[in-house]
């Protein structure tokens, strides 16, 4: 029996655009895609990086993550994809659905490793300036499990639990049509969207440079994910009682905190520049201002030599500070 506060799922879970095929939870992952990358380059231009710098990095990062999630799936389902008679094919269909987050994480933290080593910035300051958009973008994915009526919890009495159709195969048997399932989904976005506060408290509060930020997005989402993989009622390979992701959680928590203590004491300073040393941009108006003082050597005398040395002295300044 459904409760006048409970959510409903969705009608659509994708729709055709000529011969395409739009799935609602690709775009879901898209527009998270997008708002992270965003959000990301804002936070490393603040830092000093060149502006549009992320996207170069992030042309690695985004593909090896995409692949990183499915090999993830994959191998921690290996029932679905490799049985007698199995079209070892299928484990490439991802429009199938079967993405895991932790997967992305494994591969996206090699593509950006890759795009930071051709580009000269610093892997933990991209990290770092990546974390609260990282929590934006899960949340944002979430919503694509809401349209595919998946990964929903345990059944439920709350008013507002989750409606899910009898006919859905993840459908417990025994329960009666109207049962209600606890809206993980929902509980987890909520839980991404907080922990962007608390991540950004903490970063003015502490300072958090050197990866300790990506070090506590770590922590926070494990801590959330332990609890929220636990209710699912998905099938899932089981090791020790545990179910894999949860192991998953557990190691990115452990991860988190073995970052920050490292850094800790590997690194007690102020981080001043999201480049490796010798690597540094400078910005444009810097090469613009030593034209201009090109020009007027070229016009002036003694005077004009003085005025080169002191903006030279300048440009030295700048690009120290950077």
């Amino acid at each position: 029996m459904s409760f006048p506060l409970s959510i409903p799922s969705p009608d659509w879970s994708y729709f055709d655009l000529g011969p395409f095929r739009i799935h609602a939870y690709a775009l879901c992952i898209l527009a998270g895609i997008i708002v992270a990358t965003v959000m990301t380059s804002r936070r490393l231009t603040k830092r000093g990086a060149e502006p549009g710098i992320v996207l170069d990095i992030i042309l690695w990062a985004v593909p090896l993550g995409i692949v990183g999630a499915r090999i993830y799936h994959v191998l921690t389902h290996p029932g679905d994809y490799f049985y007698p008679g199995a079209d070892l094919l299928r484990t490439l269909y991802i429009w199938e659905g079967g993405n895991a987050i932790f997967g992305a994480l494994l591969g996206g933290a090699v593509g950006a490793f890759i795009g930071c080593r051709m580009t000269g910035i610093r892997f933990w300051s991209f990290a770092d300036a990546l974390a609260p958009g990282m929590l934006v973008a899960q949340a944002m994915g979430r919503l694509g499990n809401w349209f595919n009526h998946e990964l929903f919890g345990q059944p439920t009495t709350l008013p507002w639990g989750l409606q899910i159709e009898s006919t859905n195969p993840a459908f417990p048997a025994g329960l009666p049509a109207g049962t209600l399932f606890t809206p993980t989904f929902l509980y987890e976005i909520i839980w991404n969207l907080l922990g962007v506060a608390v991540l950004l408290y903490l970063e003015r509060k502490f300072t958090l440079r050197w990866g300790k930020a990506f070090g506590v997005y770590l922590i926070w989402y494990g801590l959330g994910r332990t609890y929220f993989e636990s209710i699912r009622l998905d099938p899932s390979e089981i090791f020790f009682g545990i179910r894999t992701n949860v192991w998953a959680a557990l190691l990115a928590i452990l991860i988190g905190l073995l970052i920050i203590i490292i850094q800790n004491r590997e690194h007690t300073g102020i981080e001043l520049s999201p480049y490796v040393p010798g690597r540094e941009w400078s910005a444009p108006d810097a090469d613009v201002e030593s034209d201009d003082t090109e020009s007027e050597v070229d016009g002036g005398g003694n005077e004009a030599s003085d005025s080169t040395g002191s903006a030279e002295h300048a440009a030295t300044s700048r690009s120290v500070s950077n």
